[in-house]
């Protein structure tokens, strides 16, 4: 049997995303530049794509831009923002468990001037917001947070932060990387005073390379990439409208019957957290339940290195991550196990199992089962 409980990395594409994608490869492949009838055609394709979106987030078509992917909005988010707003103040917030693609931006900003704070979390990875408060000043023009940890499932408190913020500095930008959040929750930015809203295709059964940033009418933030005026000159090139019709029905389809797929994924947690902690020295990291995020659960596992774990469930096909699958070929310990104070020894032991609307009850039981063997089996060989 195969469990694939890595969804957090990717998930499969949709059939109905896959067979638009393959029409508009294979039959209406037109430029959307182009303006013959082909042209329009495809135009036509993006037109409802952004529609479709848009829709799922109570939005303005016109707010919704198409990039690659999670990196791309969240670089432009928070390069395109601070670039947009640099005389206003140089001072930007966000948190010590960012994903890659927000960390990194920032470190290229502060090389370029700016002034970046970093927000601890407590143990189960969630903010002060009296931190924030503290924080944010007259000169804070973006605050970058997370809605949903890539690795623990922790849950930032995005509309009360967007309230500290609008009241310290009105004109302080926030931005929240939705990437692991969209599809899971009913997120409506202009209801919870967001300015910049990151998704990623790949985890909502849209194909890899699509995405996009919601961008709240009037706000100021400059393009990354330059040509020949696409998007509204926000993003030239070619628009990916296979990608994009794709990426829109995927959104479409991942809302439908939004309440049961996200009771369906509780339960699935749920039930396999009941099974694995019944394992001595298996513990759960962060929240659980409905104060966490639906599809994911890390889990550090006594005496058994992550890598270690991770091989042994592939021998078996059930296949997890050991942290993000976007710096898990990198040594570096994960920033969000440090800031939620694992020990070095519980660093060292942590998986990350995430789920999808697919996955099934037998799939849970399956990965239960062999945890428990495969756990005993290679704590005896820990050196004493």
């Amino acid at each position: 049997m195969q469990a694939y409980l890595d969804n957090s990395a990717t998930t499969p594409c949709s059939e109905r995303a896959k067979d638009l994608m393959v029409k508009l490869l294979m039959e209406d492949y037109g430029n959307p530049s182009s303006l013959h009838t082909m042209g329009v055609t495809a135009e036509n394709y993006i037109k409802e794509a952004r529609k479709r979106i848009a829709a799922t987030l109570k939005a303005e078509e016109k707010e919704i831009l198409f990039t690659s992917g999670g990196t791309e909005s969240n670089n432009m988010a928070l390069i395109g923002a601070a670039l947009a707003n640099k005389r206003a103040g140089n001072h930007i917030v966000t948190t010590s468990i960012e994903h890659a693609s927000v960390s990194a931006a920032a470190a290229y900003l502060e090389e370029l001037g700016f002034r970046v704070t970093y927000l601890s979390v407590d143990s189960d990875g969630i903010i002060s917001l009296d931190e924030l408060k503290e924080a944010v000043c007259s000169e804070t023009i973006l605050v970058s947070l997370m809605m949903v940890n890539n690795e623990i499932g922790a849950v930032e408190p995005i509309a009360e932060a967007a309230k500290i913020i609008k009241a310290k500095n009105p004109n302080t930008l926030l931005h929240v990387d939705a990437i692991q959040a969209y599809g899971k929750y009913r997120i409506y930015p202009k209801k919870l005073g967001i300015d910049l809203l990151s998704v990623s295709g790949h985890k909502i059964h849209a194909p890899k390379g699509t995405g996009f940033l919601y961008i709240k009418d009037k706000t100021k933030i400059k393009p990354l990439i330059y040509g020949g005026g696409q998007q509204k000159g926000m993003r030239s090139g070619t628009e990916n409208v296979p990608g994009a019709a794709a990426l829109g029905e995927a959104a479409m389809e991942i809302y439908e019957d939004f309440d049961e797929k996200t009771e369906h994924l509780y339960r699935l947690k749920e039930r396999f957290i009941e099974g694995v902690t019944q394992i001595e020295g298996v513990r759960v990291n962060g929240k659980t339940g409905h104060d966490s995020a639906p599809q994911i659960v890390s889990v550090s596992v006594e005496g058994v290195r992550s890598e270690v774990l991770l091989h042994a469930l592939e021998e078996k096909e059930i296949y997890v991550s050991a942290g993000s699958a976007c710096s898990s070929n990198k040594p570096a310990p994960s920033k969000t196990l440090q800031g939620i104070g694992l020990t070095k020894e519980r660093l060292e032991s942590t998986v990350r199992f995430s789920f999808c609307v697919n996955t099934t009850e037998e799939e849970i039981d399956y990965a239960v089962e062999q945890m428990k063997e495969i756990v005993p089996f290679y704590r005896r060989f820990i050196r004493k």
